[in-house]
């Protein structure tokens, strides 16, 4: 009888749609952020779907039956995700084990906590960035960070709403109720993202279940006031007509943030998500009445399969994508190849997981396991394809398994162990040496600022400093070991008296140490994972504070692609009379490697004291140069990267 009431309720086909449109969005954005930098947003359609049609049937069971079935919801729900879940994780698990032992670290507590659905909370206590690239080794589960606020979202949800139905039983009152907690949940983001600043890593407020929950409170909202069930498709022209433009304005917006709003956004996390949640949610309730047109528009075969399958197509994508990357390191040279075959591979081991796992499970009598498992072991026993693929799940739990067992012995304090994870390490300046290093260059910049106030006195000191550093190549030779790379003692000793501001990120990180010593009197700010949407306010801020040298070392692009208005500003907040030096990227494992060195190319035209210094043009052809990942110079390549880049500063500064 339970079957047949839950049978009666009306399914919204357009849903599938907007699952299709999620889905495809967040594959997008991790294949190719550079052309979809906001397909992330798929993920709060998710959860704005999710949240009403899961507060939807929780009212439509109590309205039917005055109670709501605790037993049969949690069966319900761990029947339908459990089974993808725990073929990924082992699944994910068995080829680390077998191919990929750089990711065993921390392998055990990723699997634990995402099984226990609190694997976003142990992202954020373990300083798991989700914007990480390559030095950590980005894992393979970064993406279920969403399953766990979703499976805490079931767990709390159903009780919440029995309280609603006991206590308060006013329908609109639960919307407000609702929705307020949404708006707070909103808030919350908006003030840690003001208290973290713009340098700072957004990852615990993308992470965060209660900075997360207002896209899920805001479609349990709406079930409070839009039940589905009561729902008229005769409704007047005016009213149809009135859905109908809701519905594409909010699809319009969406779709305008999804190409425009990057991640790292400060807009995104000061009201920009919930605004997209927010449209979402409007487009929500148009695609679930039955009187607008867009449940239609959003109906189709194609969008049925994906939207069906959508669970299965975002559990598979993310350890495709990082399993194809760890394999092959030319990427960049085939930005539509790789990811075509990635999507075929992602696609394949859906319909696989789906039709062999998922849906055999969902429908499983577990009243017969014992019969089941009698039958694996007996021969004689008919169990069809069950049998083998029962038999290939439980080789595939055993390799997993002991993956899980080595995890614990490996141990690092980084996510990689890798030689060059050490150099980053080891090179990490702490606080008060920066600090200090700071004070140094902003000394120097005004002392030199005040030298060049007298013409006369500037040309007689760049002429005395020539002389000087030829005296001094004579008598006090430095930096020998690097004449050997090109460099002459007279522009070794050259290079001791220029100041410069360097920022960059993880290449430039690894360089540092030669780089400084090269540069004495540079201020070197690299760190791991930075990008450009960081950097401008970082270069603002020297600027403001007069730590800005005359000579700018700009070294990003490695982690992300950026706009050529993101590459304005920077220019602009430099500005003119400074000598900007912008090192380009050599990052064949990333899409977006081409996009920022052509994009670089084209605005030295621009930009009269813009110079780009092709790192990529001189060190491709040498991978020798580079650790596995082919982004960051070994011992052997990093003397080539800081030689290289000193002699295109040395061509273009006099030494004052």
């Amino acid at each position: 009888m339970e079957k047949q009431q839950r049978a009666k309720r009306r399914y919204i086909t357009g849903f599938d749609g907007l699952r299709t449109i999620g889905v495809i969005g967040v594959i997008l954005y991790h294949l190719r952020p550079e052309l979809f930098k906001g397909g992330y947003l798929g993920v709060p359609i998710f959860m704005v779907v999710s949240g009403y049609l899961i507060t939807d049937g929780l009212l439509q069971e109590f309205d039917r039956s005055g109670r709501i079935n605790f037993k049969s919801f949690f069966t319900r729900r761990l029947k339908r995700l459990y089974p993808g879940l725990i073929a990924v994780l082992f699944a994910t698990s068995a080829y680390i084990t077998l191919f990929s032992h750089n990711l065993l670290h921390n392998l055990h507590m990723m699997v634990i906590t995402n099984l226990a659905y609190v694997y976003n909370w142990w992202q954020i206590f373990n300083g798991q960035s989700y914007f990480a690239r390559f030095a950590n080794n980005e894992s393979p589960f970064t993406h279920l960070w969403t399953l766990s606020i979703e499976g805490q979202y079931y767990l709390i949800w159903p009780v919440i709403v029995l309280g609603f139905l006991m206590f308060v039983k006013n329908r609109t009152k639960m919307f407000n109720i609702t929705f307020i907690l949404a708006v707070l949940s909103a808030v919350e983001m908006a003030i840690l993202a003001l208290q973290m600043g713009a340098n700072a890593d957004p990852s615990r407020l993308y992470y965060g279940t209660d900075t997360r929950a207002f896209a899920i409170l805001l479609g349990a909202a709406l079930a409070f006031i839009w039940p589905s069930a009561k729902l008229s498709a005769n409704i007047k022209g005016q009213q149809k007509l009135t859905l109908n433009v809701l519905g594409g304005i909010s699809l319009i917006g969406m779709l305008a943030m999804v190409f425009l709003v990057g991640a790292q956004s400060s807009f995104l996390y000061l009201g920009g998500m919930f605004l997209f949640s927010l449209l979402t949610m409007i487009l929500v309730a148009v695609v679930a009445h039955p009187g607008a047109w867009f449940n239609r528009l959003l109906s189709n075969p194609v969008f049925s399969w994906v939207g069906s399958r959508s669970y299965g197509l975002y559990l598979y994508q993310f350890p495709v994508m990082i399993f194809w990357e760890n394999q092959f390191k030319d990427i960049a040279d085939h930005p539509v190849l790789y990811p075509v075959i990635e999507v075929l591979i992602i696609l394949a081991l859906t319909e696989l997981s789906y039709r062999l796992i998922e849906q055999p499970v969902a429908h499983f009598d577990f009243k017969k396991t014992g019969a089941f498992l009698k039958g694996l072991v007996t021969p004689s026993t008919k169990l069809g394809a069950s049998r083998w693929v029962s038999y290939g799940a439980l080789v595939i739990l055993l390799i997993g398994t002991v993956g899980l067992i080595q995890a614990p012995s490996v141990k690092t304090d980084a996510a990689d162990s890798s030689a060059l994870a050490k150099q980053l390490k080891e090179t990490k300046a702490d606080k008060a040496k920066q600090e200090k290093d700071l004070a140094a260059a902003k000394s120097s910049i005004a002392a030199e600022k005040k030298a060049k106030a007298d013409a006369k006195a500037s040309k007689s000191i760049s002429v005395s400093k020539q002389s000087e550093a030829e005296s001094l190549a004579r008598k006090h030779p430095v930096n020998q070991e690097y004449e050997k790379y090109g460099l002459t003692q007279v522009q070794l000793q050259q290079m001791q008296t220029i100041g410069m501001t360097a920022v960059g990120d993880s290449v430039m990180k690894d360089g540092e140490p030669i780089l400084q010593a090269l540069f004495p009197k540079a201020y070197i700010d690299a760190t791991v994972s930075r990008q450009m949407i960081q950097s401008i306010s970082i270069v603002q801020n020297y600027a403001k504070t007069g730590a800005l040298a005359d000579n700018v070392l700009i070294g990003l692009g490695t982690n992300g692609p950026f706009t050529p208005d993101q590459l304005d500003e920077m220019m602009k907040i430099i500005g003119p009379s400074r000598n900007v030096f912008w090192i380009n990227v050599r990052v064949p494992t990333r899409s977006w490697q081409n996009d920022v060195n052509a994009l670089l190319k084209a605005s030295v035209s621009k930009y009269p004291n813009l110079t780009v210094i092709d790192w990529y043009g001189y060190s491709n052809s040498h991978n020798d140069w580079f650790y596995d990942d082919m982004v960051h110079p070994n011992p052997t390549g990093n003397p080539y990267y800081g030689t290289f880049v000193a002699k295109a500063i040395l061509s273009k500064v006099d030494a004052k």
